[in-house]
């Protein structure tokens, strides 16, 4: 019988089969190649000839990078670790918020109207300054505390206002009950700084709504030592200064110019009335522009993008800040930026219309008195969250 396949010749480059099957010695890795080792043609498999039947063997060549899939986990465990950071800081600065302020303790309140009224304190509190301090900003040693500025931040769909109200105005306060005596006090007419020394919080809060018709739906209050440490944590805010300012109450002592003010040097010159013409309205002028720019350089990226920066802003403004109870890190923020909207053009700041910025009182010296007819005008408007057209005067 014939061994060799069909349709096969008997070439003497054919290889044999062994009765076992497999190479015959000759053919085998390491015996010699009848041909001298050159390649008789035959394929030894996928990876090419194996070591010794003729060339060399090489090590298969690794695929290129896929730089798509890098940048894909790369980008996911970025934005995941965003995340985890933004979360982490919302909680923390959350944490940090004052809420000693009950708006439901609040009698009588206004009607909820359209938008959102944010009241906006700035106070004479010492809380937290030793003595050296006190000196060193000019504050005195009064206990308690009063208002030295009042703002109402008013947002809505017609844009935003912001309505500083003179701590001198001449407004009636309502009866209410002293929160350390127990005795109740009749309503009466008084400089609206009157109504805070007396009740804080929630007895100023209740005049405002009264004398005024708009609901204050949050509240936000800054001490002397919180708005020091807040303008310091930012490194001072930029100040551009019309005339040499030099005012021994204030401590305020600024030339003409473009300059940038620490906390002590901001705090005076938003306290020194003064060289202003018409004393605390001036003074109110300067706060509205102090307030927008320190907004503005605390929203700039320079600060936001910085956490070296930013922390410590957060952390200065947020442990000395009073809000209320119902207020949120996310509403804190909102009024943040509404602030902010001002200094850029999106809204407008006005004072509260006056008809006599020297009213003689019986009891409360030189007060402010509202424009009857303006004033109802821009409180109405407002409560129906409608586009400002009443002007101050």
């Amino acid at each position: 019988m014939n061994d060799w396949p069909r349709n096969r010749t008997n070439d003497a480059r054919a290889v044999p089969p062994t009765r076992r099957g497999g190479l015959p010695p000759q053919y085998r890795p390491g015996a010699s190649h009848p041909d001298g080792g050159y390649s008789t043609g035959q394929v030894y498999g996928r990876g090419g000839p194996p070591p010794g039947l003729g060339g060399r063997g090489r090590a298969p060549r690794g695929g290129a990078p896929d730089w798509k899939r890098r940048i894909k986990i790369g980008a996911i465990a970025l934005v995941g670790t965003l995340l985890v950071v933004a979360t982490v800081t919302y909680f923390w600065a959350d944490s940090q918020m004052r809420r000693e302020v009950d708006l439901g303790k609040i009698k009588d309140r206004a009607p909820s109207g359209s938008g959102t009224n944010y009241l906006i304190v700035g106070s004479d509190s010492r809380e937290g300054l030793s003595e050296e301090d006190k000196k060193e900003m000019h504050t005195g040693s009064a206990d308690g505390k009063r208002t030295d500025s009042m703002m109402i931040l008013h947002t809505g769909d017609n844009g935003t206002t912001m309505l500083s109200l003179p701590r001198d105005s001449y407004v009636t306060i309502p009866a209410f009950t002293g929160e350390k005596s127990g005795k109740q006090y009749p309503q009466s007419t008084h400089k609206l700084n009157q109504a805070f020394a007396d009740g804080g919080a929630e007895l100023l809060i209740r005049a405002i709504e009264y004398n005024t018709g708009l609901h204050i739906d949050h509240y936000a209050e800054i001490g002397f030592g919180g708005f020091r440490n807040l303008v310091d944590s930012l490194g001072g805010v930029d100040m551009c200064i019309d005339k040499p300012i030099k005012d021994r109450d204030s401590g305020a002592d600024f030339k003409a110019g473009c300059q940038t003010l620490n906390g002590t040097q901001s705090l005076a010159f938003v306290r020194q009335r003064h060289q202003e013409a018409d004393q605390d309205l001036g003074r109110m002028r300067n706060q509205q522009k102090f307030l927008n720019t320190l907004a503005k350089q605390a929203a700039s990226p320079s600060t936001v993008l910085n956490p070296f920066r930013l922390y410590p802003v957060i952390g200065s403004g947020l442990d000395t800040l009073i809000v209320d109870k119902d207020m949120g890190l996310w509403d804190l923020t909102s009024m943040f930026w509404a602030m902010k909207g001002v200094t850029g053009g999106d809204g407008q700041q006005l004072t509260v219309p006056i008809s006599n910025p020297n009213l003689p009182t019986r009891s409360d010296g030189v007060a402010v008195k509202w424009d009857p007819v303006k004033s109802k005008q821009l409180f109405e408007q407002l409560k129906k969250d409608e586009k400002v057209t009443a002007a101050a005067k």
